[in-house]
């Protein structure tokens, strides 16, 4: 069928495929941010349940490396207040893609309903007037 489209509907189509790949990685890292933001919020509020003289740790890649309270509770807030940033961020570029692909759906179907010649975009679709 895509063989008989004329080649701006072609192109519209590519776009649109490109649009939703695009949405899928945004959503996912916006689903990463999330997850990593729970996760800190909880080892936040687990950080708040202890004394501040406990031993802790905090993990460097293989490594435990001992940690002072207050630095790790700093470092929490921070990567809380990034990860919320981030979140928000990836929310509006999700809906930004969201609404362009809407956008250029609509466009794409104008396009396959008024044929080639692109017809009158106004009221007046099927029914409207004729002989």
């Amino acid at each position: 069928m895509q063989g008989n489209l004329p080649p701006e509907a072609q192109e519209k189509i590519e776009e649109l495929q490109d649009l939703q790949e695009t949405a899928q990685q945004v959503a996912q890292q916006k689903q990463q941010a999330e997850t990593q933001l729970q996760e800190s919020e909880t080892a936040l509020e687990t950080l708040d349940e202890i004394e501040g003289e406990a031993e802790m740790y905090r993990e460097v890649g293989e490594l435990l490396i001992e940690t002072e309270y207050d630095e790790a509770y700093d470092d929490l807030e921070e990567k809380i207040d990034s990860l919320e940033v981030r979140v928000e961020t990836l929310s509006k570029q999700e809906e930004r893609v969201q609404d362009q692909f809407e956008s250029l759906q609509e466009e794409l179907q104008k396009m396959l309903q008024g044929g080639a010649g692109g017809g009158p975009m106004g009221p007046g679709g099927p029914g409207a007037g004729g002989a």
